[in-house]
């Protein structure tokens, strides 16, 4: 089978605290610090089997995502972007959706025809981390000593192939959007974008506990995470939605989405307005009962918040960056307010009830795709992600 492999150098950047176990599995903690002169090439692979509790499937469609992007674009020292969790090579893709090809003797409730899609993150669900309820949060995923767990195209090989192995217990059914888009093509698609819709959701409603219908809602960045935090909260009955971001183009899929109000903050700052003046202009001074935070940019969007929170407001943190900011705590306490850190997508039926959204025709997230590409073409593919003119590229193989 064919797939799309991410190679790169294991040359640690001098001053980096490497440990033992890092060094033996090369599963590293911190890819930026670690991975150097990166390659992805489309090569032929042996067709992956199905063990015990695994599943083979045919992949049908998967997205590029921020962070396969961040694998192959550089610092000035040639190091990769992304500053998570690896080990190359690896086969990259994690937001995909396929049909059941295959199943290991173990292996009980989906079955050969099946369409499924699946979580990214390889929790085990035998930790104490695990057994508490935070499988995102799973020891042994993080844990540079144990290769059994980790992430899906990340530290195991992922989705941007022909087929991929997971195990059963990561795959939900997605046979039930085939009505809801009218065909299996379709269907796929937004099965490939349940994923990324659920990093939303949980940062939403599963860790900052969501808000009442009619709140007004303010959306940092438009990129995929982003839109599909717009797509979740006008579904939720948000009374308004704020958007901020520079792209034109992801200005008009906000708008798609159900933004009320879709603004450039560079824009704003030209015309001499901050960004939280707006806000509070279009809320009538109440500011914002939830803030969504999908833009990875803490130095600029922080301060903002922090001045345009309601009283009982909420921030849910989801975009990432390696860097340090101030926080006023005194806003939070005079308004009453919280901050959520969110990270990754499993538990809590996130995954289930996106998938039921998708379902109902509450959520269509297969109106931020803008680019699709058969898998010989993964190349071109990731030339045009690194212009960042899409809302989401999705590869078909």
């Amino acid at each position: 089978m064919r797939g799309a492999v991410l190679y790169a150098e294991f040359s640690p950047r001098p001053g980096y605290e490497i440990s033992e176990d890092e060094l033996r599995t090369r599963k590293v903690r911190e890819g930026n610090r670690v991975w150097r002169n990166p390659r992805l090439v489309l090569e032929d692979r042996a067709m992956p089997k199905p063990k015990d509790d695994e599943v083979l499937i045919r992949v049908k469609a998967v997205g590029i995502c921020g962070s396969d992007v961040h694998f192959v674009e550089t610092d000035e020292d040639g190091y990769i972007i992304y500053p998570g969790l690896t080990r190359f090579p690896v086969v990259i893709g994690h937001e995909f959706s396929g049909v059941v090809e295959g199943v290991g003797p173990k292996v009980r409730k989906v079955k050969p025809g099946d369409m499924v899609t699946s979580e990214e993150m390889l929790w085990c669900g035998e930790c104490d981390v695990c057994r508490m309820g935070f499988v995102n949060h799973c020891t042994r995923l993080n844990d540079p000593a144990d290769l059994e767990y980790g992430e899906l195209g990340f530290t195991h090989d992922g989705a941007m192939a022909e087929y991929v192995v997971v195990r059963e217990r990561y795959l939900w059914k997605i046979d039930s959007l085939v009505d809801a888009y009218g065909s299996e093509e379709k269907a796929f698609e937004a099965g490939s974008l349940v994923e990324p819709t659920s990093v939303s959701y949980n940062a939403i409603f599963t860790r900052a506990g969501g808000f009442k219908p009619g709140a007004y809602a303010v959306i940092w960045g438009a990129g995929p995470i982003g839109l599909a935090a717009i797509g979740l909260c006008r579904a939720a009955g948000a009374g308004m939605i704020i958007a901020f971001e520079l792209s034109e183009i992801r200005i008009e899929l906000a708008k798609k989405m159900g933004a009320d109000y879709v603004l450039n903050p560079r824009k704003l700052k030209e015309e001499g307005v901050e960004p939280y003046e707006k806000i509070l202009e279009l809320t009538g001074g109440e500011g914002a009962d939830i803030h969504v935070e999908a833009a990875g940019a803490p130095s600029q969007t922080l301060p903002q918040m922090q001045r345009s929170l309601a009283v009982g407001g909420k921030i849910a943190w989801i975009g990432r960056a390696p860097q340090e900011v101030p926080i006023y705590l005194e806003v939070f306490q005079v308004r009453r307010a919280q901050l959520f850190g969110s990270q990754g997508h499993s538990g809590w039926g996130n995954f289930r009830n996106v998938i039921r959204l998708m379902a109902a025709g509450k959520i269509d997230m297969t109106r931020i795709i803008t680019s699709r590409f058969r898998l010989e073409e993964v190349e071109k593919a990731f030339e045009r992600a690194k212009k960042r003119i899409d809302g989401k590229i999705t590869i078909k193989p």
